[in-house]
């Protein structure tokens, strides 16, 4: 089933210690939240069943316990489930892990609950996380904004992305205090401190649509238009937020395979 990865050495004779080494996957909290409790407890099974290695998260999400051998699988997934509450990931060509970005929890721009819409998608389809059935594998992500912190756009067969179908709300005297340079832009991420923004130049020639026109006093933007790149309001983010009437949009089909390159998804559902 999915959350066991068999990993047997060619040449056991030669390296015993090495004979088994099974990967296990291990189906992370939503938005990776852990209690200090909780990750001594998980290092404490796998320090007595497991090698004592761990990836903290793989790709995919889940946490990774690197090394055990077979006659330890079924103990290790007792104590998860029984001791700690917690199940297998996926692995192979089923449902992999959902994941998603912090969401509400700790991001402003969040426009959906991340969290709960993960858990309830996990919970859903427990048959498809555990028992292989497709012919490749099938992943979820969610990301609470356009800024899309998952990759979802560009890695998951299904995107969650938390959107706005109204105005984006401009605070006319801080996009003025941007320009004057008395406030960081992209919310001082670069460490560079209050300096200067050429508005023009740094936000309305780089908005994709052209949906945004700056006088020198006032910012207008056609919201009809805009595309909710989020590149305005990630410079800017005292000036400009998303709107209130939030939802999600839905897309399917995106791809990372290495031979025929990056396939990203497309709209199914504009807005949900």
């Amino acid at each position: 089933g999915g959350g066991v990865i068999g990993r047997y050495c060619d040449r056991p004779d030669l390296f015993p210690e090495v004979a088994h080494f099974h990967t296990m996957r291990v189906n992370q909290p939503s938005s990776k939240f852990y209690t200090t409790e909780v990750l001594k407890q998980l290092c404490d099974i796998w320090e007595k069943r497991g090698s004592g290695l761990t990836n903290m998260h793989g790709s995919t999400g889940d946490i990774i316990l690197l090394g055990t051998v077979t006659d330890e699988l079924e103990p290790i997934f007792y104590e998860l489930t029984h001791d700690m509450k917690m199940d297998l990931g996926g692995s192979g060509s089923n449902m992999r892990t959902p994941s998603c970005c912090l969401g509400k929890a700790r991001c402003e721009w969040s426009c959906i609950d991340t969290q709960d819409i993960t858990n309830d998608i996990t919970h859903e389809y427990q048959d498809e996380l555990h028992r292989p059935a497709f012919p490749y594998k099938f992943k979820f992500k969610t990301s609470g904004c356009p800024n899309d912190c998952v990759a979802a756009i560009a890695r998951a067969d299904c995107s969650i992305i938390g959107t706005w179908r109204d105005k984006i709300r401009i605070d006319q005297e801080a996009v003025k205090a941007y320009a004057a340079g008395e406030l960081a832009p992209n919310g001082n991420s670069f460490g560079t401190g209050p300096s200067a923004v050429d508005i023009q130049k740094e936000v309305c020639d780089l908005c994709p649509t052209r949906c945004i026109d700056w006088d020198g006093k006032n910012l207008k933007i056609w919201d009809e238009d805009c595309t909710r790149c989020m590149h305005c309001i990630n410079v800017m983010p005292r000036a400009l937020r998303t709107g209130t009437d939030t939802g999600a949009t839905i897309l399917c089909g995106a791809k990372a395979p290495i031979l025929e390159g990056a396939q990203l998804s497309s709209v199914i559902i504009p807005f949900i």
